[in-house]
This record gives structure tokens, C-alpha cells and sequence, in this order.
């Protein structure tokens, strides 16, 4: 099977490599794509080297499978070109998402929507993603009305640029150009661009994906995302209300029995999940499991994952799994 890897030099796409190796992906013939002034570059793959090819090449190759993250209006443009040429794209960036005919997956809670007439699919959200792990077996039981969200997400969110910026504040640099603030031993409020409501694109993402992937309007979803100085893994404080009570231990017992979560709640021995919980890992962990005492029906849980595998690249590869075992690559 031949699989591209559009955006292979970056933070997400040299994950996707990775994962795909990781979860033994039966990849024929890899082909690394990535902007022009990194064609020629070398990426390794299974111990191979492999040389990044353009767009038009790659697309050439007829490839059974592209897994893109390589920016929206990059999808926008290539993701129909590989699509036409019978090719099955899961793109990573918000650019399909919210399109009406277009899939957003995260398979262990919608993959069943997937059909044979699914060119394009929309990887979610990072702090959508683990979210949706949590809340999809708590709405099947308990019924969900209304969710607040706060997110802690980390610079690497952001890309390698990022990542190096903090890295040179903490070294004793006052340098801040991937941020409109510094970053070290700071927080900010704002993940993405300002919209006219005075939400963040980021912010309304969570509120809009969440309904789409869940087959579910009527849930109001309210956030706030933050910045914070972290080089990876996002963590999320989520209250949640429900239409019907519940007992904190059959909540535990519902998601330690929800595949893809792990539940780390033991307080009393300093047990709660942390990014470092989760770093390297494909699991979304939840604890710090209690009730809202003030209003009815509602839970408070925290939430962790590795924004850069399940928030992003595994679930990509989860997704193209998905797809082979339904036949519809490979």
C-alpha cells in the first residue's frame, strides 16, 4: 500500500511516522511529502531513509492513502487533487471539519460513519478529541445537557517553533515572536485567532466539533483554552451536567471500561493524571472524578492526553486502520 505523509517534516507528521511504524501499518511504499524547500530533505522510516517528494509528486504516485498535516488552506488545495486520483485523505487541519458532507472521526466514539464514499476525513480537534473520549460513554448513560471546559494546552500544540521559543525563554531569552506574549513562566488565554463573539477559533472548535462528532446538537458546549508553559500534552478541567444523576463509582466503572481511557483517580495517594502521565502515550487519562455540589447532576473530571499522538497523529493512523479494515484501502 502506498501512504503519503504530506507535512512528514513536522512536529505532527513525524509523529504520524512513527505511529505508523508503532502499529505496524502496512505501508508498501512510503512517500514523504512536504513544502518545496523541503523536498530533497531526508526523514526515516523503519530504518529507511526516504527522500521528501513535492505534492505533484507524490500525487503522481497514486497513493491509497494520504495523511495530511501540512496547514488548512494546504488541505484545501491538495486534499481534492489526491482525493481525484482515488486516494483516501485524513487531514489534520480544521479546514473539512465543519463542512457538512465531510466525516470528523475519532473512531473509538463515531467510526462506525465511515462509508466507501469517504474521500476526505477530518481528523478533530487535539483538545476535542480527548475530550469527546470521555463525555461519548457519560452522554450513552447519563445523558448530556451542558459542558464547561478550561484547557491547559501545551506549546508543542503550537509546532517546533514554539517549543524552541519557551525553550530559549527559559534559557534567559526575552525573545517572543511565535506568541504575542512570552510564554515561560507565563499564561496565556488565547490559542488561535479572536473571533467577533469574543471566543477564540479555538474555543468555538471545541463547541462545534464536539455536537458534529457525537451526533448531538443539543449539547452546549462552552470553553475557554489557555496556553501554558508545558512542552507537550494538553489537560482539560471539564463540568459537565447531565439530564440524569449519577454515583461518582459507576462513573469511574463506565470510562475504566471505555477503550482508549484510563482512569487515575486516587486523591488521597496524590493519583490524578499530568501531562507527564500521558507523554508518549495513545490513552486519554480522566480522574479527579467528583460531584458538583453546586447545582444538580453535574460531575467535575480532568482530563490528559498527548496532543501529539491521540489528540493528532494517532487518531489520523486510527482512522486509516479503520478504513483498511473495512476494506476500503489497501
Amino acid at each position: 500500500m502506498k501512504v503519503a505523509v504530506v507535512g512528514a517534516t513536522g512536529l505532527v507528521g513525524s509523529t504520524m511516522l512513527s505511529i505508523l511504524e508503532e502499529r505496524n501499518f502496512p505501508v508498501t511504499e512510503l512517500i514523504p511529502v512536504a513544502s518545496a524547500k523541503s523536498v530533497g530533505q531526508k526523514v526515516t522510516y523503519k530504518g529507511k531513509e526516504y527522500s521528501v517528494v513535492s505534492a505533484e509528486t507524490a500525487i503522481a504516485m497514486k497513493p491509497a492513502l494520504a495523511l495530511f498535516s501540512a496547514g488548512g488552506s494546504t488541505s484545501l488545495e491538495l486534499a481534492p487533487q489526491f482525493a481525484a486520483v482515488g486516494c483516501r485523505v485524513v487531514d489534520n487541519s480544521s479546514a473539512w471539519r465543519m463542512k457538512e458532507e465531510i466525516k470528523l472521526v475519532v473512531p473509538e466514539v463515531n467510526g462506525d460513519v465511515l462509508t466507501s464514499n469517504d474521500y476526505i476525513i477530518a481528523n478533530p480537534n487535539c483538545s476535542t478529541i480527548q475530550m469527546v473520549m470521555v463525555l461519548q460513554p457519560l452522554h450513552k448513560k447519563y445523558g448530556i445537557k451542558r459542558v464547561v471546559v478550561s484547557t491547559y494546552q501545551s506549546v508543542s500544540g503550537t509546532g517546533q517553533k514554539a517549543v524552541k521559543e519557551m525553550m530559549d525563554q527559559r534559557a534567559g531569552s526575552n525573545e517572543h515572536h511565535v506568541y504575542p506574549h512570552r510564554i515561560d513562566m507565563n499564561v496565556l488565554p488565547h490559542i488561535d485567532v479572536f473571533m467577533d463573539n469574543g471566543y477564540t477559533k479555538e474555543e468555538m472548535k471545541m463547541s462545534l466539533e464536539t455536537c458534529k462528532i457525537m451526533g448531538d446538537n443539543s449539547i452546549r458546549v462552552t470553553a475557554t483554552t489557555v496556553r501554558v508553559p508545558v512542552s507537550g500534552g494538553h489537560s482539560e478541567s471539564v463540568n459537565i451536567e447531565f439530564e440524569r444523576d449519577f454515583n461518582e463509582n459507576d462513573v469511574r466503572e463506565v470510562l475504566s471500561n471505555q477503550s482508549g481511557v484510563v482512569v487515575i483517580d486516587n486523591p488521597s495517594m496524590n493519583g490524578y493524571p499530568m501531562p507527564l502521565h500521558a507523554e508518549g502515550k495513545d490513552e486519554v487519562f480522566v480522574g479527579r472524578i467528583r460531584r458538583d455540589y453546586s447545582q444538580p447532576n453535574t460531575l467535575n473530571c480532568w482530563i490528559v492526553a498527548d496532543n501529539l499522538r491521540k489528540g493528532a497523529a494517532t487518531n489520523a493512523v486510527q482512522i486509516a486502520k479503520l478504513l483498511h479494515s473495512k476494506g476500503l484501502i489497501g
